[in-house]
């Protein structure tokens, strides 16, 4: 009988048995880098049963019954998330990807508070890129106290090390800034994107940038150095990508509404609307400004429309669309020689030079994720624009107006490509790794003409009739094909190897004529003889580059990379008229490669630091080169001058001095940071006599910049304090400028900067003093427009904000 009950009870333990078999467990790991997330609390249904993560970001649980499960996972770090699962007599093991809170200092944000820096790096993943062993920053205007109205680069930039930034635009119309040696002429050596998409006017062709988002309507502002060129294009310089503010969530409207003062007339309103309704959410802003200018013949006014529709399809698909319209006119002073800024910096000689710019942006984005592991994302982009300027522009530039027929010239751009992305998580045996792989279509096309305008002084651009006034007219078909692969392997927790490839094909070609004008002493034409041109350019390349990162401890990470890179020559390089410059007929695009070495901290939060060595091999580099013709003119030719060499070493410190002196202190924050960059520069060879050994143009031996930022509770204050040594504006290492001023000294030049801010309820007061010294200097020497000359700064300028918010 005791048998009989002995063999029913195991009989009704046996299916028990069974079950208490089961168990789960599983791995968590951050979707931006594969790293282990640690201190994570994971529970199943109503939290009966709770463990938390292991330093190596793993968990377990036993003697789970069969059924079903809602896993939970909650970090202080990470967003939260739930996966449900089903128990059925066998072990389940997951693999579970963390997304960052948005408040995770992984991601470089530039602010004021206790708890962050103004500068850091971007993610090892971000929005479908890999920036892992990348030298990066990102910057959050928002967050910043600065004059913002204006688009003052000195001060937004001011935390990004090495870069020379172009001043001779007061209302921050265009942004010219270069690195490590690169022409900053409107940002032509980055490849400069607004949510991912170009905004230059022809990516390849002419990439120059005459469009800059106002500051009052960015998110944040992601710069990657040369590494880029594998994921973004082949330019020396990186990637400048502007990220527009984002929709906000859970309210169905947000207004925004700036208005600005300002010294030398301007004026600036900015008013934005944002919201989200079930599937639906946008952000959309108006901004207009004007202004007379520090110098006569100064004025502007702007007009800048965007916005940005999203529906969420379904959870994991997300589509929409952005707009963009910008057009402004400008009336341009003209530049100085040495002697006219010496004795007034401030005098213009030029009243009928005018510059108008009409920028239409469209662009159209689908993000899908299949499962944590795979995702895409599918652009499509175009831009419609034109660019015109107008005036008087001799070579030399001291000679007053004869009020004769002025130089126009005009450009029409009409670009449309598509990048496809995807995004993939894998393991390699025990090695996680996470790829991407991408292919992109751009196809640009420009349209440029050249020949005399009105003799009057208003904004005219349009040609004087007949024939015989058209110098030149051009067009510019560019096709570019790109393949690239990029891959993170987690070698394991604290080094990974990242490789990468960018295959592309470019086709350029030019189609046209020039004309030749023969005149007598009256002005009157003589002979006008016309030469056909038609040039094509098709060629393939492979870029290669590969990085590596080594993180001994959570606050430490040591990086390297090295990168090929690679520009085109443009169409302004193979045909444009200018009375002071002429272009070698036998141009070649310019190739070589980018090494970066470095140590920095991971958001620390009293000490924020990147320590790095650069070296920048820069062959075939174009630039211009001074000689004199046969009638013993100064002129420029813009040529191949040869292989420059660009090294330096790099440094950015920030420290939350405040919170390290008195660290029970919750009402004041205080942070001060120290920017240096100690660069060497030389032509390694040329085939040109007499540069061999030089220095090479745009590149201070010393660029500095500092500044204290204090708060007390809704109270910002921040001084900021800029120098850049001594610079040569081109390749021969000429110091004087003579007659035409396009090419010499800049001369070394120091600046503070002042700006604070106060916030109550709904509304904030900005105000700041930019050049608060009022020194006088330049930080450019143009060739041609707005110039030819010296383009003095400008002075001292106050200003003054308010801001509601409803």
């Amino acid at each position: 009988m005791k048998l009989k009950v002995f063999n029913t009870f195991l009989i009704g333990l046996f299916p028990m048995l069974l079950v208490a078999q089961s168990k789960l467990s599983g791995t968590i790991r951050s979707s931006e880098n594969n790293q282990a997330v640690s201190s994570c609390i994971v529970y199943l249904n109503d939290g009966s049963k709770l463990v938390e993560a292991s330093s190596k970001g793993e968990f377990h649980f036993e003697d789970l019954a069969n059924g079903s499960y809602t896993v939970h996972f909650t970090s202080e770090f990470f967003e939260y998330k739930k996966i449900q699962i089903s128990i059925a007599n066998k072990d389940q093991n997951l693999e579970v990807f963390l997304e960052p809170k948005s408040m995770n200092l992984a991601e470089a944000v530039v602010t004021e508070s206790a708890s962050d820096f103004g500068l850091s790096r971007m993610n090892a993943v971000d929005n479908m890129g890999l920036y892992e062993a990348k030298k990066s920053e990102v910057i959050l205007p928002e967050n910043m106290t600065a004059n913002l109205s204006t688009n003052n680069a000195r001060q937004v930039y001011s935390k990004v090390v090495g870069l020379n930034i172009w001043e001779n635009d007061g209302a921050g119309l265009q942004l010219s800034i270069g690195g490590r040696g690169l022409d900053p002429n409107r940002s032509s050596n980055f490849n400069t994107r607004q949510n991912g998409y170009d905004i230059s006017a022809d990516a390849l062709g002419y990439p120059e940038s005459y469009y800059t988002p106002p500051l009052e309507g960015i998110g944040k502002i992601q710069i990657v150095r040369g590494a880029a060129s594998l994921q973004y294009g082949t330019q020396f310089g990186g990637l400048v990508n502007f990220q527009m503010k984002r929709p906000v969530e859970h309210k169905k409207m947000e207004l925004t509404a700036r208005q600005t003062l300002g010294s030398f007339g301007f004026y600036n309103a900015f008013t934005s609307l944002s919201g989200t309704h079930k599937k639906f959410s946008y952000y959309t802003f108006f901004q207009y400004k004007k202004g007379n200018g520090w110098r006569p013949n100064s004025e502007f006014n702007s007009y800048n429309f965007y916005t940005n529709l999203n529906y969420q399809v379904t959870e994991n698909t997300k589509v929409g669309i952005d707009i963009t319209k910008m057009t402004y006119l400008s009336q341009q002073p003209g530049g100085l020689t040495d002697e006219m800024f010496e004795q007034d910096p401030r005098q213009s000689n030029r009243s009928r030079n005018w510059f108008n710019v009409d920028w239409n942006l469209y662009a159209f984005h689908l993000d899908h994720k299949f499962n944590q592991n795979n995702s895409v994302n599918l652009r499509f982009f175009g831009l419609n624009a034109n660019r015109y300027s107008v005036g008087f522009r001799p070579n030399r530039v001291a000679t007053i107006d004869d009020n004769s027929e002025r130089d126009l010239i005009k450009g029409d751009f009409e670009n449309w490509g598509t990048e496809f992305r995807y995004l993939k998580r894998y393991s390699l045996g025990n090695i996680q790794s996470i790829g991407i792989t991408g292919i992109r279509y751009y196809h640009g096309y420009n349209h440029s003409t050249q020949g005399f305008g009105s003799t009057g002084s208003d904004a005219n651009f349009n040609y004087l009739p007949g024939e015989d006034n058209l110098l030149n007219d051009y067009e510019f078909p560019n096709k570019n094909l790109s393949l690239f692969w990029e891959n993170i392997f987690f070698l394991n927790d604290k080094l990974s190897i990242t490789p990468g490839v960018r295959f592309e094909n470019i086709k350029t070609s030019a189609e046209g004529y020039y004309a030749i004008v023969y005149r007598d002493l009256a002005g009157n034409i003589l002979e006008r003889n016309v030469v056909e041109e038609s040039r094509k350019n098709n060629r393939s390349f492979l870029l290669g580059g590969v990085g590596l990162s080594f993180k001994p401890n959570e606050k430490l990470e040591a990086y390297s990379n090295i990168s090929q890179n690679y520009r085109s020559i443009t169409f302004s390089d193979m045909r444009i008229s200018n009375p002071s410059a002429t272009i070698d007929p036998d141009l070649e695009d310019e190739k070589g490669y980018s090494i970066d070495l470095g140590i920095r901290s991971d958001q620390n939060r009293l000490i924020n630091y990147d320590l790095s060595l650069f070296y920048l091999n820069y062959n075939n580099r174009i630039g211009e080169v001074q000689y004199y013709d046969e009638s013993n003119r100064v002129l420029r030719q813009r040529t191949n001058i040869g292989q420059a060499i660009i090294s330096g070493f790099e440094s950015y410190v920030e420290w939350d001095f405040l919170s390290t002196l008195f660290p029970d202190n919750e009402s004041w924050r205080g942070t001060v940071f120290s920017n240096l960059a100690i660069i060497n520069s030389t032509y390694k060879a040329s085939d040109i006599n007499g540069i061999e050994g030089n220095e090479v143009e745009f590149v201070p031996n010393v660029n500095f910049k500092t500044g204290l930022s204090v708060a007390y509770k809704n109270f910002k204050s921040s001084l900021q304090f800029s120098h850049l040594s001594d610079q040569f504006s081109d390749a021969t290492n000429a110091i004087d400028g003579g007659v035409s001023a396009v090419v010499g000294l800049i001369p070394a030049y120091s600046i503070m900067d002042f700006s604070l801010s106060y916030e109550y309820k709904k509304f904030k007061l900005e105000g700041s003093v930019n050049n608060l010294t009022n020194a006088i200097y330049f930080t450019r020497r143009a060739t041609g427009y707005p110039g030819p000359g010296i383009l003095p700064s400008d002075g001292r300028g106050i200003y003054l904000t308010v801001q509601f918010q409803l």
